[in-house]
């Protein structure tokens, strides 16, 4: 029986260290496809490039040339929906801008008039918006607009009412140099084409992918909707709405099929959102002011053309999520507020008139330091409130805004009085 028991015991132990090993590498194994399973679920689902196999001659030629715009298109849904390179590119000989390439003629950006074919409705809203025409006219002017050019400008609100043109003054004071790299970089989406066409689509949907949750996230907003005369990227990260898009956003339907969004797909807004996405009551639109009531731009702000009916389509997007009583008490008090910007605006004017009338100041702009306080009182904080004050961003109402008014306003008077004393 001892020889029994000494035989077993190392065979017991054996069987112990085997069942060991066995249990850490089903462990293991558990392990590791649990892991795979985390990171395709976090990677989503792969991207097929349908130009794979493509036996096209741009595309083969391209796959040397630039290899990484062949994979960006091939996976987005314009290749899907077998739109070819030549479709936006190739265009006949002679075409205004066009180049002469491989054989045949092409545009190196395609125009417009390219997205025209497919995206008549987007194009025809666009024409229609601040983004279009007006946002080129900001720095260009008018000059060198078309006849036709002209008359869709002045058929734009934006158009009919820019009161403000010292920006036109900046852009020249600054020189092409800077401007190249400064005002041109936003304010050419309203950039006429050498055909007529008017407008950049490539700046808000980047090439050549043409992501869906690229043109919807606020980071394509932010390209040039930031700093102190246009704060609106700032002023969304701290609002409500931008706190529920950086702690849950990556939770949202950014691929939802345009014109069906409900609060399942975004439980909060974007920018897009409450300015173009189809959702609740309101269409989809590509015109950025279809749904606002002020001309928030502009030193002493007015009510847009039909702003009923545009405070209608903004506010039928609030009532996915808000009760009309929280909208109506919002639209009171942020009117009210905007009423209160255009007071200090006025005012300022008032110290500028009197001193124009005695003749203290120089007839040209940016000249010297009364020029550029009056410009920071409106351009910047002025605007700066009022957006602040629209989209619920306290600290851009009260420290990028209000208190920067009165600094400046301060200043002002104190120019103001010296300038009438010297003049004494």
């Amino acid at each position: 029986m001892e020889g029994i028991e000494k035989q077993s015991k190392p065979l017991i132990g054996r069987i112990f260290v085997i069942s060991l090993m066995a249990l850490v590498l089903i462990l293991s194994v558990i392990i590791a496809i649990l892991t795979v399973n985390r990171a395709t679920i976090e990677a989503g689902p792969a991207q097929v490039n349908v130009l794979a196999n493509s036996t096209n001659q741009c595309v083969d030629c391209h796959r040397n040339a630039t290899p990484g715009i062949v994979e960006q298109y091939g996976v987005s849904s314009m290749a899907r929906a077998n739109v070819k390179c030549e479709s936006c590119h190739e265009v006949e000989a002679g075409y205004p801008g066009s180049v002469e390439h491989e054989g045949t003629h092409v545009l190196q950006s395609p125009s417009t008039e390219m997205c025209n074919d497919c995206h008549s409705a987007e194009v025809a809203q666009f024409n229609q918006s601040r983004h279009g025409i007006p946002a080129y006219v900001a720095y260009n002017g008018t000059t060198g607009l078309t006849e036709d050019q002209m008359a869709l400008f002045m058929a734009i609100p934006e158009g009919q009412y820019a009161p403000d043109k010292a920006r036109n003054q900046l852009f020249e004071l600054e020189g092409e140099a800077i401007t190249e790299f400064a005002c041109k970089t936003c304010h050419n989406i309203g950039k006429p084409h050498e055909d007529g066409s008017v407008g950049q689509c490539q700046k808000c949907h980047m090439r050549h992918e043409f992501s869906l949750e690229q043109a919807r996230k606020p980071e394509t907003c932010n390209a040039c909707h930031i700093g102190p005369d246009h704060p609106q990227w700032e002023i969304y990260q701290e609002s409500p709405h931008g706190i529920a898009y950086a702690t849950s956003g990556d939770t949202w339907n950014w691929d939802a099929e345009p014109g069906t969004l409900t609060v399942k797909d975004f439980p909060a807004p974007t920018c897009q959102i409450c300015h173009m996405s189809g959702f609740g009551g309101s269409s989809t639109s590509h015109d950025v002011g279809d749904r606002l009531t002020w001309f928030l731009f502009s030193s002493i702000s007015e009510r847009r053309p039909a702003w009923q009916d545009n405070k209608v389509r903004m506010q039928s997007v609030c009532q996915e999520c808000h009760n009309q009583k929280f909208i109506d008490d919002l639209y009171t008090k942020a009117d009210a507020a905007t009423e209160s910007v255009n007071d200090f605006v006025k005012d300022s004017n008032v110290i500028l008139n009197d001193l124009q009338s005695a003749g203290l100041l120089t007839a040209e702009p940016f000249d010297e330091p009364f020029d550029f306080a009056h410009f920071n009182l409106w351009h910047h904080w002025g605007r700066t409130a009022k957006f602040g004050s629209w989209m619920q961003g306290p600290d851009y109402v009260q420290w990028h805004g209000a208190y920067e008014i009165l600094h400046e306003m301060s200043e002002l008077k104190w120019i103001a009085k010296e300038k009438m004393e010297g003049a004494k």
